[in-house]
């Protein structure tokens, strides 16, 4: 499979506090890729290297052969990387549907995948049809999670990043964001996903690293790292 983002020996700081250290990461086309580990470990700041919003010192990023490390966030997405964060940024006063307007872009150039549209999302997350005309602050979590997504694929991204989707979901809620997250690997699209649920990521991932304290502990598919049973005690979230 071929290289789509590589994060090469980062560096990040917040002030004077060193809070990434010689990140390295892979994800491949078509490839669902982890990042696990516990609240404040560095899976945000990763996340946010990743999109230009945390300034990275030192290393490389690069998405599909270009060097996109510091570029302004909104020329990353243009070039094909949604990005879901934690916090979900939902425009509460505005319906389902205007929230997946504002989403909607033509896809990066030399994306093969499938458009996104009303149709499709709905196909997707089928919850939220009978809600377009629903002001979006009075959706539920998982609800407005889900729109999160929507909106961000709306975007037509050939990369997705998703920072912490299921925190604060109830189980239900979680088991169905793994089927429709899993539907969407199904079909192809690249996912770099940010979680210390270790339930939820073995339903999902190809491959995961492991951090702690800004450092990538451990790496490799989950059969590798149930070999390391510390991985999982140490680091991760049951």
């Amino acid at each position: 499979m071929t290289d789509l983002l590589t994060v090469d020996s980062i560096n990040a700081f917040y002030g004077r506090s060193h809070v990434l250290h010689d990140v390295s990461l892979v994800v491949r086309a078509g490839e669902t890729v982890l990042l696990l580990g516990r609240n404040g470990a560095g899976k945000t700041t990763t996340m946010s290297a990743i999109m230009g919003l945390v300034s990275v010192g030192s290393g490389r990023i690069s998405f599909r052969g270009e060097d996109i490390r510091n570029a302004p966030p909104h020329r990353i997405a243009h070039r094909g990387i949604g990005f879901v964060p934690e916090s979900r940024r939902m425009f509460a006063s505005l319906s389902v549907r205007e929230n997946l307007e504002l989403g909607r872009k033509k896809p990066a150039r030399g994306t093969v995948e499938g458009l996104w549209d009303f149709d499709r999302v709905f196909t997707l997350f089928p919850m939220l049809a009978p809600l377009q005309n629903r002001t979006s602050g009075t959706l539920s979590g998982g609800q407005q999670q889900m729109l999160t997504i929507a909106r961000t694929l709306m975007g037509n991204p050939t990369l997705l990043l998703l920072d912490e989707p299921v925190e604060g979901l109830a189980p239900i809620v979680v088991e169905t964001l793994a089927n429709q997250l899993a539907g969407l690997r199904a079909e192809g699209l690249s996912m770099l996903i940010s979680e210390q649920n270790l339930t939820f990521a073995r339903l999902l991932a190809d491959r995961a690293y492991v951090m702690e304290s800004g450092i990538v502990r451990h790496s490799g598919t989950l059969a590798d790292l149930d070999a390391k049973p510390e991985a999982w005690t140490r680091f991760v979230a049951f």
